[in-house]
């Protein structure tokens, strides 16, 4: 669905009447288009330590132009080009007057920064630092970089991660999701990379020689799923409830891939679903679910037991059984697909709100237990994202939600889906236990 208020914010006359009164001026955002050929189209600034020059090594494969440390050109306020991207190794402030780092790097860059502008912060997890001063200064980090997400204009977005020690090697995989347009709707997120010894070999296709299942992929943020997952090389498999079947098979004809028909919540789905892998699979996406939303008072036993059925009790059947089975293969990828609900709550949806809240402890708790085979299972938590259901709200509740984000907008389903993607690469295997929001860095439960 178009959004409007945006289409009239960014006209000759909507920029004057918007900036008169003082709104909210939301910037189109830009997104991975099929044929581009670099994550940066644009200058690419690095500054800090010994991570900044690690990833100054590979810079090249980034983009055409980089600047800031090792044998790379100085960059300078004012003279040097817009900055599309930039990345700062704050890894190495071990105190808290260290931090005065941030505001010198950070001051004359803000307003060098080009549109839709993407911004990485380096840093070390403060609990696996022994040393407290280094420990409190690494988390006064967060709440530098949360804020300074907030700051940033013309859909611009920020990021920290935090890098532990053997994890540099996969730094280049989650610098091409955050510095590219592919993480549109991402920004405030604070995540963690662990060492890993998978390794994407194609960066053209980081998922060629995989198979991936989807659930709920006839239509909407599942098709796109699909789609990406396809684009970036994957075989995919589709399934869906029975009723589907007619999206589903069209969307596997122009996909190149296959189709399940299944209940995902019958008794023995675990068992059907098993046999319908007889090769095994890569990659396992939990994207069914569905919503019965009712105020706690006036709330069903069948609508409560419904959508924890579908939402929450299906996933952690089927990814243990996928699992104790062997049909997820060593060095599997399993995707939850969670909400900012299950995060911060929303009124009307306690059942909702439980089974994706449970959906992000599917993945803490099996994390480990994944770990084993080399696997990963980590959650998405979609904010406000422009489908079908979302258009069919009232107008006020439609325009609250989309404008109650530091990017003032709603996201695609294709931000969702390349979120999912990334998590989904080989050198992704550095991420597990984790959830990644894809909301624009919504104030709830910010």
């Amino acid at each position: 669905m178009s959004d409007r208020y945006i289409d009239f914010a960014n006209s000759d006359l909507g920029r004057r009447l918007v900036g008169a009164v003082g709104l909210p001026s939301p910037a189109r955002l830009e997104r991975w288009q099929a044929g581009r050929l670099r994550p940066v189209e644009g200058a690419l600034l690095l500054g800090g330590g010994a991570l900044a020059n690690k990833v100054a090594g590979f810079a090249q494969r980034l983009t055409d132009t980089a600047y800031g440390v090792g044998d790379l050109p100085d960059w300078t306020a004012g003279l040097g080009p817009k900055l599309k991207a930039v990345v700062f190794d704050a890894s190495a402030i071990a105190d808290s007057s260290q931090l005065a780092r941030l505001r010198e790097f950070f001051q004359p860059v803000i307003k060098s920064l080009d549109h839709n502008a993407h911004i990485v912060i380096l840093g070390r997890n403060p609990r696996d630092l022994d040393d407290p001063e280094a420990h409190i200064a690494q988390r006064a980090i967060e709440g530098f970089s949360r804020s300074l997400a907030k700051e940033l204009r013309n859909g611009g977005t920020l990021q920290l991660l935090y890098v532990a020690p053997q994890a540099d090697e996969q730094l280049e995989g989650a610098l091409r999701f955050f510095l590219s347009p592919k993480s549109a709707f991402v920004s405030g997120q604070v995540l963690s990379l662990q060492a890993s010894n998978s390794q994407v070999t194609d960066w053209t296709r980081p998922l060629a020689g995989r198979k991936a299942l989807v659930t709920g992929a006839a239509r909407g943020i599942g098709a796109s799923i699909a789609e990406t997952l396809a684009r970036d090389g994957a075989e995919v498999i589709l399934l869906d409830v029975p009723q589907a079947r007619h999206d589903l098979e069209a969307l596997a004809a122009r996909l190149g891939g296959r189709t399940i028909d299944l209940d995902i919540c019958a008794s023995d789905a675990p068992s059907r679903l098993i046999e319908a892998l007889p090769e095994g699979v890569d990659i396992v996406v939990h994207n069914a679910g569905i919503t019965r939303d009712k105020t706690l008072v006036n709330m069903t036993p069948e609508y409560w037991d419904s959508v924890l059925a579908v939402n929450l009790l299906a996933p952690q059947r089927l990814t243990q059984a996928l699992f104790d089975s062997g049909t997820l293969r060593d060095d599997g990828r399993v995707v939850l697909l969670s909400s900012t609900s299950g995060l911060a709550g929303n009124r009307g949806q306690s059942n909702y709100a439980a089974s994706k809240a449970g959906l992000i402890g599917l993945a803490e708790a099996f994390a480990a237990r994944l770990a084993t085979r080399g696997a990963t299972i980590n959650a998405v938590a979609p904010g406000f994202i422009e489908t079908g259901m979302t258009a069919q709200m009232p107008f006020a509740l439609r325009e609250a939600g989309r404008r109650m984000s530091s990017l003032g907008q709603g996201g695609q389903p294709q931000d969702v889906a390349e979120a999912i993607a990334w998590l989904a690469q080989p050198g992704s295997g550095a991420v597990n236990g984790q959830v990644l929001r894809v909301c624009g860095q919504s104030i709830l439960g910010a």
